[in-house]
């Protein structure tokens, strides 16, 4: 089992989708632990990337399209705020 540890500001770090099955413990600033699925987080990791794009005027590739300057080549996030009771 993964163990991820919840940083001060409430994230975890997260650069890559995890296999749905995978269980995964993430541990809480509080102490606490929660059990979570691959799926779980990467739902929470998609909705973390859209909130993301759509703050920062993205499409659902990440690109800007309105501007003619060059892009980053990921435009994407590396954490992914979780609380407890989110594993469900």
């Amino acid at each position: 089992m993964i163990n991820l540890q919840q940083d001060a500001d409430g994230f975890i770090r997260m650069s890559r989708r995890f296999p749905d099955s995978l269980q995964l413990s993430v541990t809480f600033t509080d102490g606490t632990a929660e059990t979570f699925t691959g799926r779980r987080l990467n739902e929470l990791y998609d909705e973390a990337l859209a909130v993301f794009r759509d703050k920062n005027n993205l499409d659902a590739k990440g690109f800007n399209r309105a501007q003619a300057k060059p892009i980053h080549r990921r435009n994407a996030i590396g954490f992914v705020p979780v609380r407890p009771g989110m594993s469900h």
